[in-house]
């Protein structure tokens, strides 16, 4: 099973990405699909096309890293329709599927595919991003998807990202009398649940509940006998598409012993639900699944947002499965068959489509 194939390379190591890449290009000429790679910070990105360059264009889109597991994660392990796995959910269960439907609509005519595939989706580099790398080199559309888990629902938003390096002050002492001293660490814990508290957290929207706040990182304390004097934490919000950012880290400065120091941002992800593209995607993968398929919104953010701010409509499609970033990680085998066939069924029916809606080429 291809997917079986790309797990088992630990793309979260440069080394991985770059054997992964060397594999994925190899499987696309072995099959007649034009590819090319490009350099990024000394990492490949991949693309491929197949269809009529005049015709209307879909760019499908994923990425190869994944974040770290252990090492057995990267040993693929099927059991019934569940394959486990790091990266087998986010998302080399749909980069396997989108490369086989790319092969399977190498003799197609109607729709001009372009697949892109980045290694640099989960890392934390604010700039020269492999998806605004792609758009910059011409890897441009009618309409993008990319392969994020949605199980088999079609994402028309997903939050925004603020991570934040706060840096809490505390006062010294000797460990052996910690009451003389303001433990920085305790007090480190007592700003993040400040910040779980403030305004923006209570926030709703009509698809999302409320934003997302995760303590990811604690650095403190530089000796074990000491109270900690200092500490650093990076906390990671994924916003709502209606909040600002700087609003958010108005109140943030308002916490007392806070100090935002740095800050990593992406903006969120939206796109009309009404599109003739939208439409046309929800309706071919509502054939390929039986519970049916709605527009949802997504807590995750994705390089989505690299073709949105370009005037690209993006989604975020994916198949079934669970667990992404956590120790089971796992995709529904049958799902990304389906998934397959959606995407197949959708490049396929596009030009009926976008004929009887009066729409063409953008």
């Amino acid at each position: 099973m291809l997917a079986e194939r790309l797990i088992a390379y630990d793309t979260s190591t440069a080394e991985g990405i770059k054997n992964c890449a060397g594999f994925v290009k190899g499987w696309l000429d072995s099959r007649d699909v034009e590819s090319e790679q490009m350099g990024l910070r000394g990492l490949p990105v991949t693309t491929a096309v197949v269809g009529p360059q005049s015709a209307p264009t879909i760019l499908l889109h994923g990425h190869l890293d994944v974040v770290p597991g252990r090492p057995e994660q990267f040993e693929p392990r099927p059991e019934g329709d569940r394959l486990f796995g790091r990266g087998a959910y986010d998302m080399k269960g749909a980069l396997a599927a989108l490369l086989l439907a790319v092969a399977d609509l190498r003799e197609q005519d109607g729709v001009r595919v372009r697949l892109g595939i980045v290694p640099d989706e989960e890392s934390e580099e604010e700039a020269e991003r492999g998806g605004d790398l792609l758009v910059a080199r011409g890897f441009v559309g009618d309409f993008a998807i990319t392969g994020e888990p949605t199980d088999m629902h079609v994402g028309v938003a997903a939050k925004g990202v603020l991570a934040m390096r706060i840096k809490v002050a505390g006062r010294s002492a000797h460990g052996a009398t910690p009451w003389l001293g303001e433990n920085a660490i305790l007090r480190a814990l007592d700003v993040f649940r400040g910040i779980e508290s403030l305004p923006f957290a209570t926030r709703s929207s009509e698809l999302f509940d409320r934003p997302s706040i995760n303590l990811g990182r604690i650095l403190g304390g530089d000796a074990l006998n000491k109270v900690p004097d200092t500490c650093f934490i990076d906390v990671d919000v994924r916003y709502l598409p209606e909040q600002d950012p700087a609003e958010i880290l108005e109140e943030v400065a308002t916490l007392e012993d806070a100090e935002v120091v740095s800050t990593f941002s992406r903006p969120p992800a939206t796109v009309d639900p009404d599109s003739v593209y939208v439409r046309s995607l929800c309706a071919s993968a509502a054939r390929h699944h039986a519970e049916g398929v709605t527009s949802v919104g997504r807590d995750g953010a994705s390089d989505a947002v690299s073709f949105l701010r370009v005037g690209i409509p993006a989604v975020e499609f994916g198949p079934l499965g669970a667990g992404h970033h956590g120790p089971e990680e796992w995709v529904s085998i049958s799902s990304l068959a389906s998934y397959r066939r959606a995407i197949v069924d959708f490049v396929t029916t596009l030009p009926g489509m976008l004929s009887s809606d009066g729409a063409g080429s953008a």
